[in-house]
């Protein structure tokens, strides 16, 4: 039915190319097949030959050809076992092999049958022979190979498959079939060292002699073939993905080429035929060619999705980045992406995304401590340190890094390494901040690369915090760049001895679905099929939701919920979490540098570590002292309220008999502080905060109080829309009407 097939089975001490020690191998009986079989036993190897004893059409059965080849085998003092099964039932042939000579080590694939002139006639047969019986008998022995962490596979295709033939169009997509099928075995398995590479054989056969004149047949000799796969069998051989030609003593290998193209699509111009047709000679000029291996090869798809990406949403280019079907080119040398620029992001924000932050990395009403960060109205409503990364992520999110000349990357290969976060400001709770991201560095780590991205964002002209991505791309290092650099934020380890704190708490199963509405759309943690293709059974948690979780865990337990106490924190992100899992943070104070490690408490794996925070001390917290000079439009207001309170205070604490308080804000941060002490002799103003007990604090920006003022802005609608801040009795504010309106006139 088949010409030849092989598979090997137990690699147990291979000493040279020439010699192999109980290696267990499987053969069909003729052409090739047979020749493997004599000079893997000859070198010492068990033999398992299988055939079902067909003719080249496939039809006929019988066991005779199978049992000769083993009395061959045996009359050499060599071991051998006949199979009769198809590979169709891959799984019996293997645990035929395992219970006569033991496991896994090699397999070698090729099954032939042939047949002529059906042009546009798909043979069943043939497929179900060679792609999917090559599949199922592969299937059958990985399982194997992975476990003992060795294997070595050979796939049989031919030059139907790789060029075409005429009359064979059947035979030919099978053959092909069987190349991208061992490309992508070379791949996954070699991180189990399992090595997968194809030949193309020329070989005189029962196949052959009857399509070929004798002298032909005679020239190419099976035995011509063989010592190929012998070697690329052997433990030395470290060729992995390779596809050769070999034939009459002569193995050569063969490579993809592509031209250097041409970019036919351009922003706001439409791609036509016409102009692929006027620039068709240098498309199909492989003048200076490259020669990709790898599907991140890919540089003229590459290209153009990065010109795409400018035309899209944000959104849609983020998902885009993430699809395994639009590959980027791999890293160029660093010097040609180190200190550009990425384009400057801008991020629009009110109390609502603040709320939903906290909400999506675990906090809940359930804790009252939780409430100044999930209520507006809260008289300490504030922004969780940790959402910092949310407006420096955006620069890095929207498509950035794909913009920056030398660091075309395959978004898929991309992994989130660490994390770095330092605040020169507390976040303010609304506003419209811009990141401007650098590529500070990248490092080659042999295995992937190491892009270190350096983001400030700045409210106004002031920095509020320091963000550093470090970014690894997977199979894009062995470049010639260094190891290490002085730029990265470096994680540090716990101290060796118990921890200070620990604190535990669940996520929930909606937690990934929570978290990304503030701005990770990357469908790996929402998506079970994008998931499965990462290798996941699920979708999985957000590594920056862990980061929060354990940053919160930290502010309550040593900074009373203060943010303003929160100075930095760094995480080294280790493993995933799988939504509905509980996270454990221990933490370990020195001095003022909280360590902490965070573990999945069902599992006990570690996924954030070499982690800290640092905190300021609480005398460090104090808010600076606000500024007193001019320049502020209320200051006409105040002026103004404090020479009609020199005119009829009296009248005014009989009214309201009531101190207030104001906390006027510029860019995010308290500029003037007032009193308006209404409740005590003939009332008074005072700048600056207050000795005494106030009875409300309003906070307010600058330039909402004066459209409070002036009565574009309604105090009830400034209020519910954060824009005006209320601590203390809040139902004193019905009288700012009294004081604003009537008194402060301008």
């Amino acid at each position: 039915m088949w010409s030849s097939g092989a598979i090997a089975l137990e690699k147990v001490g291979h000493r040279a190319p020439a010699e192999s020690s109980n290696l267990t191998v499987v053969f069909v009986s003729t052409g090739l097949g047979r020749e493997y079989a004599l000079a893997f036993a000859e070198r010492g190897a068990s033999v398992v030959v299988n055939d079902l004893g067909g003719n080249a059409k496939g039809g006929g059965k019988s066991s005779a050809a199978a049992d000769k080849v083993v009395e061959e085998i045996r009359a050499k003092g060599g071991k051998a076992v006949a199979n009769y099964d198809s590979v169709e039932d891959g799984e019996k042939l293997i645990q035929s092999a395992l219970k006569e000579f033991g496991r896994i080590g090699e397999c070698w694939l090729h099954w032939n049958i042939y047949m002529e002139g059906f042009l546009f006639v798909f043979q069943d047969l043939i497929h179900r022979i060679h792609l999917r019986g090559s599949f199922l008998v592969t299937r059958a022995a990985w399982d194997h190979m992975k476990k003992q962490k060795f294997g070595r596979i050979i796939m049989t295709t031919s030059a139907a498959g790789i060029y075409g033939n005429f009359g064979q169009s059947n035979y030919s997509a099978a053959k092909l079939g069987l190349l991208g099928l061992a490309n992508t075995l070379a791949i996954e398995g070699s991180k189990h060292n399992i090595y997968c590479n194809t030949i193309a054989p020329v070989a005189g056969s029962r196949l052959t002699e009857t399509v070929m004149p004798p002298d032909l047949v005679a020239s190419l000799k099976p035995e011509y073939v063989a010592p190929l796969v012998l070697w690329l069998c052997h433990e030395q051989c470290q060729e992995n993905g390779g596809l050769f030609e070999v034939g009459a003593g002569w193995v050569g290998k063969l490579r993809w080429e592509r031209s250097q193209g041409q970019i036919m699509r351009q922003k706001s111009r439409p791609m036509t035929p016409e102009a692929v047709r006027d620039q068709w000679d240098k498309i199909c000029d492989f003048t200076d060619a490259t020669k990709p291996t790898t599907i991140q090869g890919q540089h003229a798809l590459g290209s153009i999705t990065v010109s795409f990406l400018s035309s899209f949403s944000p959104s849609v280019s983020h998902l885009l980045s993430f699809s395994p079907f639009l590959p980027l080119p791999p890293p160029l040398p660093q010097a040609l992406a180190v200190g550009q620029k990425l384009p400057v992001s801008t991020f629009n924000f009110n109390h609502t995304q603040c709320i939903l932050y906290a909400l999506g990395v675990g906090m809940s009403t359930k804790d009252p401590d939780h409430l100044r960060f999930l209520y507006e109205g809260h008289p300490d409503f504030s922004c969780l340190p940790t959402f910092g990364v949310i407006p420096s992520q955006a620069a890095m999110m929207d498509g950035g890094l794909a913009s920056i000349p030398g660091l075309n990357i395959d978004f898929t290969q991309v992994l989130h390494g660490e994390q770095y976060l330092e605040f020169y400001r507390p976040l303010p709770t609304s506003g419209t901040l811009t990141s401007e991201a650098t590529i500070a560095d990248v490092l080659d780590k042999g295995s992937g690369a190491v892009i270190l991205l350096d983001v400030n964002t700045y409210s106004g002209g002031e920095l509020i915090c320091y963000n550093q991505f470090s970014v690894f791309v997977v199979g894009a290092g062995r470049f010639g760049g260094t190891r290490t650099s002085a730029k990265a934020k470096a994680p540090l380890p716990p101290p060796k001895r118990a921890p200070d704190a620990v604190v535990t708490d669940c996520t929930t199963r909606d937690q990934a679905a929570l978290y990304r509405l503030s701005g990770d759309w990357n469908p790996l943690h929402i998506d079970p099929g994008f998931a499965a293709m990462g290798g996941f059974k699920a979708p999985i948690l957000h590594g920056l939701c862990s980061f929060g979780f354990a940053a919160r865990h930290v502010l309550k337990q040593f900074a009373n919920n203060d943010p303003s106490r929160f100075k930095a924190i760094k995480v080294r992100f280790a493993k995933p979490v799988m939504p509905g899992q509980s996270l454990q943070t221990a933490m370990w104070k020195e001095g003022s540098r909280i360590h902490i490690e965070c573990k999945v408490k069902e599992t006990s794996d570690v996924v954030l570590s070499g982690a800290y925070v640092d905190l300021h001390q609480a005398a460090e917290a104090s808010p600076e002292p606000p500024s007193q000079g001019g320049r502020l439009q209320s200051d006409l207001v105040f002026t103004e309220i404090g020479r009609r309170i020199s005119e009829v205070g009296p009248e005014l604490v009989k009214k309201v008999n009531a101190v207030f308080g104001w906390e006027i804000t510029k860019e995010g941060k308290t500029a003037a502080q007032w009193t308006i002490d209404l409740k005590n002799g003939a009332g008074s103003l005072q700048k600056g905060p207050y000795g005494g007990k106030v009875d409300v604090t309003f906070t307010v920006a600058d330039e909402d109080f004066m459209e409070v003022v002036q009565g574009k802005l309604n105090p009830q609608k400034a209020f519910f829309s954060g824009k005006l801040k209320v601590r203390g009795n809040i139902m004193l504010s019905q009288k700012l009407e009294v004081i604003l309106k009537d008194y402060a006139k301008l």
